[in-house]
């Protein structure tokens, strides 16, 4: 039985801008679920990016946080088809109450029984060509094995600067490209024809996420695998993709709303015959943890669970430790909050069954 439900809405700075063709981001809005179950408190994230959700954290914050008291005295089961039923418009936010009642339960593939690595992908964030060397350099020498270079912004300056870091990376890293739908169809064509395959793992969402005949254009051209990301919110999705001639398809926590979802989709991805990537780099370290937790079993790529590397002050009592380019997994890991996280907080919301404070 659902005893005890907090929200908590959160302002996360960021250590620098995070540049996407959506434009900078200089802080995570985030909702951190608090949900007891039995006796056992379990935590679920959402981190509102508008553009990579239709979601806006001024909306759906007070729809969570009503929520929250209709759920205290039901079933975990029941609980979450309340919760899917109030949010099914909102993935990312239902995400969080979700989440956090399968942490409460014990969801086994959040159960870590040895020392494990979860190998990461670095972004390259620098514009300048001086800036881009150090920061290849600086990834390599930390053992990342993948490098992430976001796109999206001028074509013929994007196939520039991108042809450089070939230059600079001489093939010791995968290279991965995110243009963050911020082509035109047109741009997309050109971006996508002239690239040349050295390093380049893949191509990610170059156009709007709703414009699949576009996106089919594109990757009937590229000379690099096709992937789609932010097009992919459930199973028909992944089908749909496959149907298109994506190589690879991207999941995010997030956008399938449960630990149990997201499995089902990475595994729909790998019967269909394409490549799974899995990993939120808009995502607090619980977020990612929670990623990392089924990257272990579920993909043999690099992890986009590093937005965590971006807070700049992390959430979780015991921070999240990278070595070798890997996320590092210990025998009985879990995560519990920082309380410090009251400096952060934009408001708050709490349902139990002994009082109902909004």
């Amino acid at each position: 039985m659902i005893e005890d439900v907090r929200l908590d809405r959160l302002r996360l700075p960021l250590k620098e801008p995070y540049k996407l063709a959506l434009g900078p981001v200089t802080a995570f809005d985030t909702i951190i679920a608090r949900i007891v179950v039995g006796g056992r408190e379990g935590l679920g994230e959402a981190t509102i990016l508008t553009g990579y959700t239709s979601e806006e954290i001024e909306a759906v914050w007070p729809r969570a946080a009503a929520l929250a008291s209709r759920l205290v005295g039901l079933s975990s089961e029941a609980a979450k088809a309340l919760a899917e039923q109030d949010l099914q418009d909102a993935p990312f936010t239902l995400t969080a109450f979700t989440t956090a009642i399968e942490m409460a339960e014990g969801h086994p593939l959040l159960a870590i029984e040895a020392d494990e690595e979860v190998p990461l992908l670095a972004g390259i964030n620098a514009t300048d060509f001086a800036g881009i060397e150090r920061e290849i350099e600086a990834a390599v020498a930390a053992g990342f094995g993948t490098l992430k270079i976001k796109a999206g912004f001028d074509v013929e300056a994007d196939l520039q600067r991108i042809a450089f870091i070939q230059k600079c990376n001489r093939g010791r890293a995968k290279l991965r490209l995110d243009a963050n739908q911020g082509y035109s169809r047109q741009h997309g064509v050109r971006f996508a024809s002239a690239l040349v395959p050295e390093s380049i793992e893949l191509l990610e969402q170059p156009c709007h996420a709703d414009d699949w005949e576009s996106a089919a254009q594109v990757a009937a051209v590229s000379t690099v695998p096709f992937m789609l990301d932010e097009s992919i919110y459930g199973l028909e999705d992944i089908k749909r993709a496959a149907d298109l001639g994506a190589a690879f398809v991207k999941l995010k926590l997030m956008k399938m709303a449960s630990l149990s979802k997201l499995a089902e989709g990475l595994k729909l991805i790998r019967d269909l015959g394409m490549q799974p990537v899995l990993g939120n780099g808009v995502a607090s370290d619980l977020g990612c943890w929670m990623e990392a937790c089924v990257a272990r079993r579920t993909i043999t790529n690099a992890g986009e669970m590093n937005g965590f590397l971006r807070q700049r002050t992390p959430l979780v009592a015991k921070p999240l430790e990278l070595r070798r380019g890997a996320m590092q997994l210990a025998p009985g890991m879990t995560m519990s909050l920082d309380e410090s996280l009251a400096a952060a907080r934009v408001s708050q919301a709490h349902a139990s069954r002994l009082n109902l404070v909004k």
